[in-house]
């Protein structure tokens, strides 16, 4: 079985949003035609967002780097591709006092990908020097064959951006193209 994972597609990190993803919006038109072949395949299709509480560790008025971002049920949060009804959403940093970029960090999303027996997992979202990059290096420390769909990531910096994706391939990710699906 395989699984799209669809990380931090949210109003947030979109062009206008509180922390943006430059052309983050860019990709939406490939995830939604990645979200549809991985429908047709029958394979599992699972989103990744940021759920902060108002008073999140990583905000800067709690001394963290970043702006108040993806604060639980606000427009910022909501995520911007359209997901299939059987989707599975994964909250994650959803607790005041703890910070977490993968979607596997606190979260349920490995036992969930092998309960299902996933083996390979494609991922794509923003960004890619943060919460692609430390998704697809916990889902390689968790046994699954990791591909990153080079066309539907998008970093902050296109310098940090190439250091991720080579540091994932060193790890044993293999970067593709939606083409090649």
């Amino acid at each position: 079985m395989e699984a799209l994972i669809i990380v931090d597609m949210q109003r947030d990190f979109m062009p206008g949003g509180a922390l943006p993803v430059p052309d983050g919006d860019k990709i939406i038109p490939t995830i939604e035609e990645l979200i549809e072949k991985f429908k047709k395949k029958g394979a599992l299709i699972v989103a990744t967002r940021d759920w902060h509480p108002p008073n999140h560790i990583s905000f800067k008025e709690q001394g963290g780097p970043w702006p108040k971002h993806c604060v639980q049920n606000t427009e910022g949060a909501e995520i911007v591709v359209k997901l299939p009804q059987n989707a599975i959403i994964i909250s994650k940093a959803d607790k005041p006092d703890k910070e977490a970029y993968s979607g596997f960090e606190g979260t349920n999303l490995a036992g969930i990908l092998k309960e299902k027996d996933v083996k390979k997992v494609y991922i794509c979202g923003v960004a890619t020097e943060y919460c692609v990059k430390a998704t697809a290096l916990d889902a390689l420390k968790h046994g699954f064959d990791v591909y990153i769909i080079r066309d539907a990531v998008k970093g902050i910096k296109p310098e940090d951006e190439e250091k991720a994706l080579k540091e994932l391939e060193e790890n044993g990710a293999k970067i593709i193209s939606s083409a090649e699906l």
